[in-house]
């Protein structure tokens, strides 16, 4: 995992509520154990006519969400079922963070834990990110903040223990594996 510590971007706007894992990544591709790959599948149904074809309306699949690495969408993303793979697959997409005025715990502990930063925003905040697709923001994991255009500032929540992992770009294992000696002396002591 690459270190996040700040992110400037566009943004991609998926304005619909209640988007579930399984609109994230359809179920049909949980068959893979590896993260690499992913993204091709990631809003599949959204993204693709029965044919196969893009579907050119679909935000993700249009010229403009070209390099964007910042997903917003409506309230309550990653409902559903506990589905790790959606995070993969954003990731995998190129996407780094999401933001929305409500994200479920446990796609936001899944987007943690592999380097996607869930960004929670009260509804006025969330209101104008969704009606000014393409709007440019930069994200300070550190500060916990959110610069919109114009300058306001916004913080967001983020755990301390989450946070400290994104910055240096390590998961829970790799935290603990940086502790090994530590970990070996107390079980010494014991």
């Amino acid at each position: 995992m690459e270190p996040f510590t700040t992110l400037t971007s566009r943004t991609v706007v998926l304005p619909a509520a209640n988007i579930d894992t399984d609109q994230i990544i359809p179920a049909r591709f949980l068959t893979t154990t590896t993260r690499s790959g992913l993204g091709r599948h990631l809003f599949a149904d959204w993204r693709y006519a029965p044919d196969g074809s893009r579907r050119t309306d679909f935000a993700l699949n249009r010229p403009e969400a070209e390099g964007c690495r910042i997903l917003v969408a409506g309230g309550n993303f990653g409902c559903g079922s506990s589905r790790e793979h959606a995070a993969w697959a954003l990731a995998d997409s190129g996407l780094r963070a999401v933001i929305s005025t409500e994200i479920a715990d446990i796609f936001r502990s899944n987007a943690l834990k592999n380097g996607l930063l869930p960004v929670t925003v009260d509804e006025t905040v969330g209101g104008w990110l969704l009606a000014h697709p393409g709007a440019e923001l930069t994200l300070d994991v550190a500060a916990r903040t959110l610069a919109l255009p114009g300058g306001r500032i916004v913080t967001f929540p983020l755990e301390a223990f989450a946070r400290h992992c994104l910055l240096r770009g390590v998961d829970e294992l790799a935290f603990l594996l940086e502790r090994s000696e530590e970990i070996e002396a107390y079980e010494r002591r014991a």
